[in-house]
């Protein structure tokens, strides 16, 4: 059997990249999400947790040794030298723990979904990348009611993931989720169908 070749996904907040995604899993496409390789690469007995907290103190651990993200994202955001050297650390582990989840992969193509393919240079794993874009606006309100986060919050992350412009230049296939999730879901049929026609995710 041919090995999968790897689609990339992404796009902004409240793009709609989950559903999406999850109806590309309901299809039987085998689906690794770079926000649970990240997850896992600091779980409790795994060397990263023990070198953020020898960095950063106790003060980034919860009560049962856990990783307190919502401190670390604190001192990380403020301090781009530490954000950096977080990132020195994690990139590697995570591309490692994505590479292991989709050679398991037993459909004809796989998934690696991610809000920040582009910027982290995941896309480069990949032999094909779908960006699921919408509106600003949708963005916004989309992400408002989900999270019950403010403007201003949403906004900012808004900011901090790669611009609109440069997700677009790295896709080779753009839906455009503007509508309700039953067309969603039919968009990703229809590219499922393609992408079952192709070879190393090339035309």
């Amino acid at each position: 059997m041919s090995k999968p070749w790897i689609l990339g996904l992404t796009g902004g907040i409240g793009s709609g990249k989950s559903a999406a995604a999850q109806h590309f899993i309901d299809l039987g496409v085998h689906l690794v999400d770079a926000d649970h390789a990240a997850r896992w690469v600091v779980e409790p007995g795994r060397p990263a947790l023990a070198q953020i907290a020898e960095r950063f103190g106790e003060q980034v651990l919860q009560a049962d040794g856990s990783l307190n993200r919502a401190a670390l994202r604190q001192l990380v955001f403020q301090d781009a030298e530490q954000r950096r050297w977080l990132e020195s650390l994690l990139h590697p582990l995570i591309f490692q723990e994505i590479n292991q989840y989709l050679a398991r992969a037993e459909s004809p193509y796989a998934i690696l979904v991610s809000p920040l393919l582009v910027e982290s240079g995941q896309h480069r794993m990949t032999q094909r990348v779908l960006v699921v874009d919408a509106p600003e606006h949708l963005q916004l309100s989309r992400s408002m009611s989900r999270d019950g986060a403010s403007e201003e919050q949403i906004r900012a992350i808004l900011k901090a993931q790669s611009d609109r412009e440069e997700r677009l230049s790295h896709a080779h296939d753009v839906l455009v989720n503007d509508r309700d999730i039953a067309w969603l879901q039919q968009e990703v049929e229809r590219l499922h169908h393609f992408y079952l026609t192709l070879h190393g995710g090339q035309a």
